[in-house]
């Protein structure tokens, strides 16, 4: 355990860009038919994007095409079936369509009618893209760490925790990476890495960040 790092950790915030793409799924067999066609950053908005805009809990249905397969379709096994997915257990946002599609033509595979939108609003597709917005803020030691952590805006836990990952590609979430790094606390850094934003949303993982680091503080040593 290091009591000051060499290199501080840099806080950065996010903006999310949106564009409506004019894909408007009426049916869930065009659902599965605009899915193959859109961009990435249309299925990571429709999928981890969530997490943006929800402060403290995603919902009961985990990203928008089971809300929508759900609600406005009212297919609520399908709604169930997509529900289960967690985006963060996908490396590449190319397996996470890609499992989502087979999960929609697997469910069609079963029935004999192609559930459409009757009472309810289509489909409507979005992509975005994050920017990365520096806020000046750094932190050399794990108490600095804590404090700025626990006045971040979400956009930044959001920024750090799961853009670095999925769109960004680090092989961990900046927080864990700087801990371990920097701070040498392999520990921490493992547990903080473990935490799912999925399980309560971005304000459950700040929780349970504050307290792992509150451990470590109050210990005088790695978890």
């Amino acid at each position: 355990m290091r009591e000051r790092a060499e290199v501080p950790f840099e806080f950065y915030g996010c903006i999310e860009l949106r564009r409506l793409l004019g894909l408007r799924a009426e049916t869930e067999k065009q659902l599965v038919g605009f899915l193959k066609q859109v961009s990435l950053d249309s299925v990571c908005y429709h999928t981890h994007g969530s997490l943006l805009r929800h402060r403290y809990r995603v919902g009961v249905y985990s990203n928008d095409f089971a809300t929508w397969a759900a609600i406005q379709v009212r297919d609520r096994v399908l709604g169930e079936r997509l529900a289960v997915l967690d985006p963060i257990d996908f490396v590449a946002l190319s397996d996470l369509r890609e499992r989502i599609i087979s999960v929609v033509t697997d469910h069609l595979k079963s029935i004999t009618v192609v559930p459409r939108v009757v009472h309810g609003e289509p489909f409507e597709f979005i992509e975005s893209w994050v920017v990365g917005v520096p806020l000046g803020i750094g932190a050399y030691t794990l108490e600095d760490f804590r404090k700025r952590l626990s006045d971040l805006d979400n956009s930044a836990i959001y920024y750090h925790a799961v853009e670095a990952r999925v769109r960004l590609e680090r092989k961990r979430n900046d927080f864990a990476a700087w801990l371990g790094d920097s701070l040498d606390l392999p520990g921490l850094a493992a547990r903080v890495e473990s935490l799912d934003p999925y399980m309560g949303g971005l304000e459950r993982l700040r929780s349970r960040m504050l307290a792992y680091c509150d451990e470590v503080l109050s210990r005088g040593r790695d978890l």
